[in-house]
């Protein structure tokens, strides 16, 4: 019988990593222009966009494998931290339109992948 917190530590993982993984794969699609802008208008090098690939695709491949766990899940939440920086900060304390927080979605991956970071992979990953 599986152990309900190593269950749990799984379906955080799959959860995290695959709804992560979608806007890795969008960016993948439509290419990181959006990613470039934002970092000229803060006076960024624009080749800092291509590392949303290292945030967004190979991160969320890691935690979802159970590979090195913790570093891709630390790597999730430098990602969003940069994500809220460049994009989001003018709705830190802003309410959406239906009532929920403005940054629920970002403070979701946020937040989830610190606690992989604190939880670890669980009995259920590839060995490393």
């Amino acid at each position: 019988m599986l152990e309900n917190a190593d269950l749990g530590k799984l379906i955080l993982r799959l959860t995290l990593g695959g709804l992560m993984l979608f806007h890795g794969i969008a960016k993948l699609l439509h290419g990181v222009g959006f990613v470039e802008g934002q970092l000229a208008s803060h006076g960024l090098p624009t080749f800092l966009a291509y590392g949303v690939f290292i945030g967004e695709l190979l991160a969320p491949l890691m935690v979802i494998l159970g590979y090195q766990t913790r570093i891709g899940a630390l790597l999730i939440v430098f990602n969003m931290l940069v994500a809220i920086a460049l994009v989001h900060t003018g709705q830190l304390l802003s309410l959406g339109q239906s009532g929920g927080w403005a940054l629920e979605l970002q403070g979701f991956f946020l937040l989830t992948a610190l606690s992989v970071v604190f939880l670890g992979p669980g009995r259920y990953k590839l060995k490393n």
